[in-house]
C-alpha cells in the first residue's frame, strides 16, 4: 500500500512476441495514462515471455504483494497461452469453465461453439469475468488482478471498464500530484545544492532530476520537479523556481504533468 493508503498499481507485460521485438508493447504507455486520468499512477510494471514455469513464478510473487495489477495476453485457447493456467497454479487453484464467460462464448459463437472456444472461459476457480466489448470474449479477475487480452483494440476498454465500475472509489483519493519546469542550459552538477536542500525541507514529497544534452535544435537542459503530496509540491517548487531565476536560468513549466 502507498503511504497515503490508495492501493499501488502494477502492470504485466505478457509475450515472447514483445521480448524478441516482433512487436512494440503499446500498455504501458496507455496504463499510466488511464491511470493518470483518474489521479492514480503506476508503482511497477514486469515484461515476461510466454514460458510457463517464469509466468507462474511471476504471478506468484505479484500474488503475494497486494498490488493491484493489470495483466495483458496469454488468455487465449492457442498451446503458447498460458496465462489462465499459470495464474490458477500461481494460486494453488483447479481451473473451471466459468458459466458467465460460457454463456458470452456461446452468444458469440451459436452452433460454431466448439470445446477450444470454451477453452478461452476456463479461469482460475474464484475468477470473475471482464466484459469485452470488441468481441463478447472476457477477460476475468482474481485476487485484484484483472487479465485482458494482449490485443489493444479489446484490453484498453477492458481496463477502463475496471477503472470505471469495480476501482471507482479509489479516483482521485491520493493526495498526489507532479509538477517540474524545464531549465535551459543548466547542469545537474551545478543545482545539487539546490536539491539537497529541497530535499532535506520537504520529505514528505520527492524530488527528481531528469537531464538532457539536447539535440535537433533543442539545449541543453534539465527537467526538475517534485511529486507528493499538492502543498508540499507547490511550496517546494516556488522555491525551485525563485532560485533558478535567482542564479540565472531561463525555465518553464512543463505542460503535461
Amino acid at each position: 500500500m502507498a503511504a497515503d493508503s490508495t492501493p499501488a498499481f502494477g502492470a504485466i507485460i505478457i509475450g515472447d512476441e514483445i521480448l524478441s521485438g516482433r512487436r512494440e508493447d503499446k500498455h504501458f504507455g496507455k496504463v499510466v495514462e488511464l491511470l493518470k486520468a483518474r489521479g492514480l499512477r503506476l508503482a511497477s510494471s514486469r515484461h515476461v515471455g510466454d514460458e510457463r514455469p517464469r509466468l507462474v513464478q511471476t504471478l506468484k510473487e505479484s500474488f503475494a504483494g497486494g498490488d493491484i495489477v493489470f495483466s495483458f495476453g496469454g488468455i487465449g485457447a492457442t498451446p503458447d497461452d498460458h496465462t489462465r493456467q499459470a495464474a490458477a497454479e500461481a494460486l494453488g487453484v483447479p481451473l473451471a469453465l466459468h458459466p458467465e464467460a460460457e454463456a458470452e462464448i456461446r452468444a458469440r459463437f451459436g452452433d460454431e461453439t466448439t470445446p477450444q472456444r470454451l477453452q478461452m472461459g476456463v479461469y482460475p476457480l474464484g475468477a470473475e469475468i471482464i466484459p469485452n466489448p470488441y468481441n463478447r470474449i472476457p477477460g476475468f479477475s482474481i485476487a485484484n488482478h484483472y487479465f485482458v487480452p494482449g490485443f489493444p483494440v479489446m484490453a484498453w476498454p477492458m481496463i477502463e471498464w475496471v477503472l470505471d465500475q469495480r476501482l471507482a472509489h479509489l479516483h482521485h483519493k491520493a493526495d498526489y500530484v507532479e509538477r517540474s519546469v524545464i531549465a535551459w542550459e543548466a547542469l545537474e552538477g551545478k543545482l545539487i545544492d539546490l536539491m539537497e536542500a529541497i530535499t532535506a525541507d520537504f520529505p514528505d514529497a520527492t524530488l527528481f532530476s531528469l537531464p538532457s544534452v539536447g539535440g535537433d535544435g533543442v539545449p541543453r537542459h534539465i527537467e526538475l520537479g517534485m511529486k507528493g503530496p499538492l502543498a508540499s509540491v507547490e511550496t517546494a517548487m516556488a522555491r525551485i523556481t525563485d532560485e533558478l531565476t535567482r542564479r540565472g536560468y531561463a525555465w518553464e513549466p512543463r505542460a503535461d504533468l
